[in-house]
Formats: C-alpha cells, sequence, structure tokens
C-alpha cells in the first residue's frame, strides 16, 4: 500500500527535454516573496525614517536569509523532484518555515534573529529529510546527499547555539561566520560528484522569482502612491516616480530576458557565480521598491525625515548597482567584450550622477531604458548574425 507512495528518490534528467516549474514550486516561490515583501517594507520604513544607513545593513541580511533557504531549495528540486506525497509534505516545511522567517524579518531590522532561526530550523528539517531520501535512491551520489543532509544539520546547529548564546541577537561579526560555514556546505559536498541540476529548469525557476520580486517592487510604489493620492493636494511630482519606477522596472525585466541564460549554465563552475551572484540581482530589484516608495514619500508626507539626497540614493544607487551585478552575473557570462561592458558601466556610473539631480527617479528611468536600447541592438545583431550563418 505504502510502495506508490513512498518510492525511491531517483535523480532527474539533466537532459530532459521541456522540463518546467512545478505548480508547487511556484507555490513555494510565493511564499518566500511574502518575506521579499517585508524585507522591502521594513528598508521602506528605515529610509523615510532617515535610518538609510542601520536599513541598508540590515535589508542585507534579512535579503540574504530569504535568498539562500530558497536557493537551497530550488537546486535540490532541480536535481531531485519526484513530486510525489512526501515531497509535497517535506514542500509543506519550506512553505511554513519561510512563513515563519517572513514574520521575523521586521525583527531582524531590530537586531533580533529569534524567529528567522525558528524559520530555518523548519525549513532545514524539510531539506535535510529530502537529501537522505536521495542519499538512499541514487547510489552514485550517496556521498554528496550524505554530505548536504550533515552539512546541514552542523550548521544549523551553529546557528541555534549562536541564537542561545546571544540571547537572539546575533551580532554581524557572527552572522558572517556563520554565513561563510553555510557557504561551505555546498562546496564540500559537490567536491564528492555534482548533482544533476537541469540548466533550462534552474534558469526558469530564477527568471520566474526575479519577476515576482519586480511585481513586489511594484506593489510597494503602488502602496506608497495610495496613500500619496488620499491626500486633497498631491504633488505632482509623483507622476514622475511612476514614470521613473515604470521605466526601471520594464527595462530592467527587458535587460534579465534579453539573453537564454540556460545556454550559459554548463557546470558548476558557472553555476555557483551566476547562482550565488542572483543575491545582487535580486536584492537591489527588491531595494529599488524601497527607493521609490521612499521617493513618494519624500514629495508627499510631511512627516518623512528622509532628504531628497538620500532617497534619491536608494533609486539611484539600486539601479546602479542591478546594471553592474546583472553584467557581472549573467551577461558576462555570455559576451565579456566592451560592446556589453561599456554601456552597462556607462549606464551605472550616469546613474550615480543623476543622484545630485532634481527628479533623479526619472533620469535614473530614462538611463535605464538608454541601457536597454543598447542590449536590444547588440542582441538583435547577434541573431542576425546566427541566422545569416546558418
Amino acid at each position: 500500500m505504502l510502495r506508490p507512495i513512498v518510492r525511491p528518490l531517483s535523480p532527474r534528467d539533466p537532459h530532459e527535454a521541456h522540463r518546467v516549474a512545478s505548480p508547487l514550486e511556484l507555490f513555494t516561490d510565493l511564499c518566500y516573496v511574502v518575506a521579499v515583501a517585508q524585507a522591502a517594507l521594513s528598508l521602506h520604513h528605515e529610509i523615510t525614517a532617515d535610518h538609510a544607513g542601520h536599513g541598508l545593513v540590515w535589508f542585507a541580511v534579512s535579503f540574504f536569509a530569504i535568498f539562500w533557504a530558497w536557493l537551497n531549495f530550488v537546486w535540490f528540486n532541480s536535481a531531485y523532484d519526484p513530486d510525489d506525497t512526501v515531497n509535497r509534505i517535506l514542500t509543506l516545511l519550506q512553505v511554513f518555515g519561510s512563513l515563519v522567517l517572513a514574520a521575523g524579518v521586521p525583527r531582524i531590522f531590530h537586531e533580533d534573529f529569534t524567529l528567522g532561526v525558528v524559520g530555518y530550523v523548519i525549513m532545514r528539517v524539510g531539506l535535510v529529510l529530502m537529501w537522505l531520501r536521495a542519499a538512499s535512491g541514487h547510489p552514485e551520489r550517496r556521498t554528496t546527499a550524505l554530505r548536504y543532509a550533515y552539512g546541514l544539520i552542523l550548521v544549523q546547529v551553529g546557528w541555534v547555539v549562536a541564537l542561545l548564546v546571544t540571547s537572539g541577537h546575533i551580532p554581524i561579526w557572527l552572522f558572517l561566520v556563520m554565513v561563510a560555514l553555510d557557504f561551505g556546505v555546498p562546496f564540500y559536498a559537490e567536491l564528492a560528484g555534482t548533482t544533476p541540476w537541469h540548466p533550462h529548469h534552474i534558469a526558469e525557476r530564477y527568471g520566474l522569482f526575479f519577476i515576482i520580486v519586480l511585481g513586489e517592487t511594484i506593489l510597494s510604489v503602488t502602496i506608497a502612491l495610495q496613500v500619496a493620492f488620499d491626500k486633497a493636494h498631491p504633488p505632482a511630482e509623483l507622476w514622475l516616480v511612476v514614470a521613473g519606477g515604470v521605466l526601471s522596472t520594464f527595462s530592467g525585466w527587458w535587460l534579465y530576458f534579453a539573453r537564454d541564460n540556460a545556454d550559459i549554465l554548463t557546470d558548476n563552475s558557472v553555476g555557483y557565480v551566476w547562482g550565488f551572484g542572483h543575491y545582487v540581482i535580486f536584492g537591489t530589484a527588491a531595494a529599488l521598491g524601497a527607493g521609490l516608495a521612499a521617493r513618494v514619500d519624500f514629495y508627499s508626507d510631511d512627516h518623512s525625515k528622509v532628504s531628497d539626497l538620500v532617497s534619491s540614493a536608494f533609486v539611484t544607487g539600486s539601479g546602479a548597482a542591478f546594471l553592474v551585478a546583472l553584467w557581472t552575473v549573467s551577461i558576462r557570462l555570455h559576451d565579456a567584450s566592451i560592446r556589453t561592458a561599456g554601456p552597462f558601466a556607462a549606464g551605472a556610473l550616469a546613474m550615480i550622477a543623476v543622484t545630485f539631480v532634481p527628479y533623479s527617479e526619472l533620469w535614473a528611468g530614462l538611463i535605464a531604458v538608454t541601457v536597454l536600447v543598447t542590449e536590444i541592438r547588440l542582441t538583435t545583431n547577434r541573431d542576425e548574425s546566427v541566422g545569416a550563418e546558418s
């Protein structure tokens, strides 16, 4: 009776045709993005309260916690995803843990990691059991799977000890030490043999998550605008935030999907840079939403303490960091020549320069469009050349 439900966990074929994200994976992404929304909202509040430096540090910390939990689940499921009853139940632990983590994100901004670590414990229980299933069902990668399972257990015990010793207030230096240990688990495990992750599946999973993060960026601006337009005489500058935000977000989406990322995901040496580097791509996209919301507050909220320069810097700085990260993590792997590096570098520098110019959010959007136009021309010429050769 149990055999159809609890069957050996065989690896997925990394060359499987038409591999796409499952509905369960998409649902899980939505749960993780709840935490992203909490991080962006908390950053927005920190900026508006003129605690920009503090907010930026703890946004980076909280966003890493969200990203790392999501990443571990994504790469496992790309290699081993039977979509059976047991896997769905274990995925429920990922969902529940991610929601606990999301509830704890505002507390992380107050330097309290308690709920965050509890959420991780729940998620890690599910992930460790998944890896143990993989160890029993994939003899060729048994050592790799066991290294993942035991490594996750040891590191998570370290997080719990750190939480108890510090009464929930883990200092930054200790957080960085624990992050380094977390990073070490996949590197150590994969030395015993590479897991059979699927390039097209991974590229799709990251792309879908990026779209959802952009959706949160739009949502944060929409909510801020709703509050502003509830006033009797909303300032006309709010339309500049709308225009700049839409141009920046749409250009970021187009730039990200202008090239097929699956083509460059050939092995772990590429996968590590590309996969881990998305922390900056996703993080800057979420931070852009917080910056745009802070610009709305600057124009419309008399109680906002943030200055023109600081609120501008979170828009233009996020845009510049996104361009640099996108080229470094993705575009460079397609084409590392000056043809691509030049426009992205110039765009990033221009973003920084307009921080000191009135209505910087609109200028940032126009700069993003300019970089997009150059990228479209490059990819169009490339496609035409390939077509002529064939």
